[in-house]
């Protein structure tokens, strides 16, 4: 697969960036340091060379552990990734952060050992559509005069 160049942000646009993506692989992370880290049971990760990323306007870097650092943004919250502070020249980046993250697929778990299993498989459970909630959309228009595109 020939290499395309990807763009993300945060929920608020105050960070961004640009990256040179190889492939379609990405992972899911359920340890514990990446749980509390993200507030969620999970985290879907694309590992890229840090070379290859490209901050336009960079995020705040929290020292998460004494082995690792997460960009976040420090106006909205977003987790954006993780990255070892010695040793890997590769940077994990929040699969979500992506502008279109549909084209990446989970090709294994880490962390199995925190893995909450009643998470991973949920077909079959009810579905409901944001666009089909009229509390929410209600809100939305009560807020802004219109729905989000």
């Amino acid at each position: 697969m020939a290499e395309d160049r990807m763009s993300g942000g945060c929920a608020c646009g105050k960070v961004r960036f640009t990256a040179n993506i190889a492939d379609d692989d990405a992972y899911l992370c359920h340890c514990r340091m990446c749980q509390r880290a993200t507030g969620s049971v999970s985290i879907a990760f694309k590992n890229i060379r840090q070379a290859d990323i490209e901050w336009e306007s960079g995020p705040d870097w929290y020292d998460s552990s004494p082995i690792a650092t997460r960009p976040f943004c420090s106006a909205c919250g977003t987790s954006l990734g993780f990255q070892f502070k010695e040793g890997s020249e590769n940077l994990d980046v929040t699969v979500a952060a992506f502008d279109d993250p549909a084209r990446f697929t989970p090709k294994h778990h880490f962390g199995a050992e925190s893995m909450h299993r009643q998470w991973i498989n949920t077909e079959g459970l009810p579905e409901q559509r944001t666009d089909t909630y009229q509390k929410l959309i209600d809100k939305w228009v009560a807020a802004t005069g219109s729905v989000p595109g």
